[in-house]
């Protein structure tokens, strides 16, 4: 007897409009207007359209004031990270329902496993249509879903179950639409080459040339002529998706592998004191979700957007992982120095990668412990007599943690945040479409 491995069902569940969606449920009245959500100032960046605004051309990425010219009779909201986030814990729920092997790729789409839950629920198809009357019936919002044996088809599939926009009209989609096995070849050579993962606007050019236009025509052209076109390891990548073939499995513990925070300004920034100021923000805030995650980070990164939109990232990787505030600030700030802000600076990041544990991991009553027994009977405790002078803030940043879990997050923060409404903190997912109309920006001296 011989043993063979069931074929894989694979589900790629995409939300529908999912930012727009969730903010619909507290605004029924714009139901089935365009409605658009993401940054609301004039540099701000759409998340997302609704199906009404896409007739107009409006998507995702593209800037607000493109949005506008396309669709000014569009209702625009700002976005609200925070809210997308427990929403998609509760979406997350529902998939947890019909099986444990999920694969989160936004807070609006995943590939779910369900390969041994069909026994038990139905094919996948079945299962499809039962995730999609849980999301609907227990949160009011819809989504898509796309079957198939692989990953790479599923993705497909998903796309092909959702509404689509004409011009005139929105119209339903399949909601469920499954690439049946067997029938792999037929779904995926009409499509476009650019479904492929793989083929950017570089290589869309190059196949173009060639005569490609399909997956079929790709696919025709054979592996070898592929990789002498295209190099080995893209030549060889893209004629095995020509063929449906994807055996990657669902990874239901994704490593994280960068962590970072970016800020685009409602006007540019053209004194170094000022960009300092930033990157003192940007680092607390970075610092702070490394120390959440329980890591440090050894490279460090900071990004630079002029006024021009010329782009430059520059990067140093220490000895050791980092997972406070002053050591980050110290390792970027040389990197800062040496960028000529005159032209104007448009964005500035500051990532964190290649993570480890933190050197240094000292509990807050570890802390108080050592503090009082360093400190005589009825003295108040002196840092610059009772503590040696040292540049390791890891004690200072375990009283910051506790502070802020006690009172909030706007309790503390670096001195250079605060400004006459508080202190502007980074918080994650708060800018990431660019500032909206009343977001406050440094002053100029």
């Amino acid at each position: 007897m011989t043993n063979h491995a069931p074929r894989r069902t694979i589900l790629h569940v995409d939300m529908d409009a999912f930012y727009v969606s969730v903010e619909l449920l507290s605004r029924p009245e714009l139901v089935g207007r365009p409605v658009v959500v993401g940054g609301t100032g004039p540099r701000g960046v759409v998340a997302a359209a609704s199906y009404e605004a896409r007739r107009f051309g409006v998507y995702s990425a593209m800037p607000g004031s493109t949005a506008r010219r396309l669709c000014p009779t569009a209702v625009f909201l700002p976005g609200n990270h925070d809210l997308y986030v427990r929403v998609s814990r509760q979406v997350h729920e529902i998939f947890r329902e019909t099986t444990p092997f999920i694969e989160p790729l936004s807070l609006d789409e995943a590939f779910l496993d369900v390969t041994g839950a069909r026994r038990l629920l139905g094919d996948g198809a079945t299962i499809g249509r039962h995730i999609r009357e849980r999301v609907a019936s227990v949160l009011g919002l819809s989504c898509s879903v796309g079957v198939a044996p692989n990953k790479f088809l599923a993705k497909l599939a998903s796309v092909a179950a959702k509404p689509r926009v004409t011009p005139e009209r929105v119209l339903p989609g399949f909601g469920v639409f499954e690439v049946v096995p067997g029938r792999e070849i037929e779904f995926l050579h009409p499509l476009p080459v650019q479904a492929l993962w793989g083929v950017g606007p570089a290589t869309l050019e190059r196949l173009q040339r060639l005569g490609v236009k399909t997956v079929g025509d790709l696919n025709a052209l054979g592996e070898v002529s592929l990789v002498s076109a295209l190099g080995r390891a893209s030549g060889r990548h893209l004629f095995a998706l020509s063929c449906a073939h994807d055996e990657r499995a669902v990874e239901t513990d994704r490593a994280m592998k960068s962590i970072g925070h970016e800020e685009t300004f409602a006007r540019d920034l053209h004194e170094s004191g000022e960009l300092r100021t930033e990157l003192v923000r940007l680092s607390d805030g970075v610092a702070s979700r490394l120390r959440g995650a329980g890591v440090g980070a050894r490279t460090l990164t900071l990004k630079v957007r002029f006024a021009g939109f010329t782009t430059i990232t520059r990067s140093t990787t220490l000895a050791s992982p980092v997972a406070t505030a002053a050591a980050i600030i110290s390792a970027v700030d040389p990197l800062l120095a040496n960028v000529d802000p005159t032209p104007g600076v448009r964005l500035i990041g500051v990532h964190a990668s290649n993570f480890g544990e933190p050197v240094e991991q000292l509990r807050f009553d570890d802390l108080l412990a050592q503090t009082l027994a360093q400190t005589p009977d009825n003295e108040t405790p002196d840092n610059e007599t009772s503590h040696p002078a040292s540049t390791d803030w890891t004690e200072a940043t375990v009283a910051i943690d506790a502070i802020r879990q006690r009172f909030g997050d706007t309790a503390i923060g670096p001195a250079s945040t605060m400004s006459a409404t508080g202190l502007r903190l980074v918080r994650r997912g708060a800018q990431q479409w660019g500032p909206d109309h009343d977001r406050e920006q440094p002053k100029r001296g």
